[in-house]
C-alpha cells in the first residue's frame, strides 16, 4: 500500500509526536508497505516565534502538491495541523479524496500557556481543520471524550507503544539511599515543569531534556541536576536508574514517557488529567493525585515489577495496527469502478 504521511513535526525535534510518526513508519516499512512522508526539512524553514528549534515550513502549498499528485497515494494521513497539514488537507478536499487526520497536541492549552490566546478561537481553527476527515485519530479515551463534548466528529482510538528493547530495567541500580525524582520531556512553560521543581522532596531531582525554558530554570533551581537532551541507551540508562517519573504536565494527550519509564520499571506521579488517566493504574503502575508531592512520595513504594509487566503490553506493533485498520482509501470504492469503467469505454472506442 502506498501512504502519504504529512506532518510538521519531524526530526531533530524530539517529543511525542516525532516518536510515534518515527515508530510508525518503520514498522509499516516493516511490513512492507510504502510510507512516503512530507516533513518540514524537505523544504526552506523559518523558526517557530519563542521556539527557534522548531522550525515551520510556511508559504509550501505548491511544492507539496506536487509531491501529493505525483505520489498518487492510496492512502493519505494528516498528523498536524500546521502549514503543511494545510496544504495536504486543502490538496485532498480540491480532488475530493478522503483523508484521515490525528490530534497529538492541545494547542489551545500549550498557546494559552505561552500567549494570552483565546482557547475558543485555538479550538475553532482544529475543528475546521479535521471537520472534513473521515477518521480523527486520539490516543486516549478521555481525549476522545473531551474532544467529542466540543463538537469533534469521528474520532477513533489510536493507542501508543514503548520500545522494551531498548528502555527496560537495569541489573544494578545505585543504592545511594537517597531517592532520585526525575522528569523527562521538553523544557517549557506548557509543560508545567516548575510544579515538580518546586515540590519539597527528599534526595535529588534529575531533569532529562531541553527547551526553550531551559537556561531560566537552571538559573532559579541551581540545586537540581539538568543533565540536557539525552539519546538512546544513555537515556534508557538514565531513567532506569530513577526512582519515580514525575510528569506534572496538565496538556498532554498521551505521554510516551510515561510508558518508557514503565517498561525500566519507574513508576509515575502525575496529576489525574488526560494522557496520565488513561496511561497509569493507580496504586500500581502510578500515583495521580492533585497534590504532586503526595503523588510523588506514594509511587516511591510501588512494585517496580508491575510496572515492567504493563509496558511490556503496549507495543509498537499494536499500535500500527490500529493506525492501518482506521486508514481510510483516498478514493470510495464506487468511484474507482465507474472511473476504471470510463477509462475502458475511452480505450474501446
Amino acid at each position: 500500500m502506498r501512504i502519504a504521511l504529512v506532518t510538521d513535526a519531524w526530526e531533530p525535534q524530539l517529543n511525542g509526536v516525532v516518536q510515534t510518526l518515527r515508530h510508525t513508519i518503520k514498522e509499516l516499512r516493516v511490513r512492507g508497505h510504502e510510507v512516503h512522508r512530507i516533513s518540514p526539512e524537505q523544504f526552506r524553514t523559518v523558526p517557530c516565534p519563542s521556539y527557534p528549534t522548531i522550525r515551520l515550513a510556511l508559504w509550501q502549498d505548491d511544492a507539496v502538491r506536487r509531491k501529493l499528485t505525483n505520489l498518487q497515494a492510496e492512502r493519505v494521513h494528516i498528523a498536524t495541523e500546521g502549514p503543511l497539514g494545510v496544504a495536504a488537507r486543502n490538496w485532498c478536499l480540491d480532488h475530493r479524496l478522503r483523508f484521515t487526520t490525528s490530534y497529538h497536541t492541545q494547542f489551545p492549552e500549550y498557546l494559552r500557556a505561552r500567549w494570552p490566546i483565546p482557547r475558543a478561537l485555538t479550538y475553532a481553527y482544529l475543528h475546521w481543520f479535521h471537520l472534513p476527515a473521515t477518521r480523527v485519530m486520539v490516543a486516549t479515551p478521555s481525549l476522545k471524550e473531551t474532544l467529542g463534548s466540543r463538537g469533534f466528529r469521528r474520532l477513533a482510538l489510536w493507542s501508543r507503544g514503548v520500545d522494551t528493547s531498548l528502555f527496560r530495567p537495569i541489573t544494578a541500580r545505585p543504592s545511594t539511599g537517597r531517592p532520585t525524582f526525575v522528569y523527562l520531556g521538553r523544557v517549557s512553560v506548557e509543560k508545567n515543569v516548575e510544579a515538580f521543581l518546586s515540590l519539597d522532596l527528599p534526595g535529588h531531582k534529575l531533569v532529562i531534556g531541553d527547551g526553550p525554558a531551559l537556561a531560566a530554570l537552571k538559573t532559579k533551581y541551581p540545586q537540581v541536576t539538568f543533565a540536557g537532551a539525552l539519546h538512546g541507551e544513555t537515556l534508557a540508562a538514565r531513567l532506569a536508574a530513577s526512582d519515580v517519573l514525575v510528569f506534572p504536565s496538565l496538556t498532554d494527550t498521551f505521554g510516551l514517557v510515561m510508558l518508557e519509564a514503565m517498561a525500566c520499571g519507574v513508576p509515575v506521579a502525575a496529576f489525574p488529567v488526560t494522557g496520565p488517566k488513561d496511561v497509569v493504574l493507580p496504586g500500581i503502575t502510578g500515583c495521580l493525585d492533585s497534590d504532586l508531592r503526595r503523588a510523588a512520595l506514594d509511587a516511591l513504594a510501588l512494585d517496580r515489577e508491575d510496572c515492567i509487566e504493563f509496558a511490556r503490553e503496549h507495543s509498537w506493533t499494536s499500535s500500527t495496527n490500529e493506525f492501518l485498520n482506521l486508514l481510510t482509501p483516498t478514493v470510495r470504492a464506487s468511484h474507482k469502478r465507474t472511473t476504471r469503467l470510463s477509462n475502458a469505454v475511452t480505450i474501446s472506442h
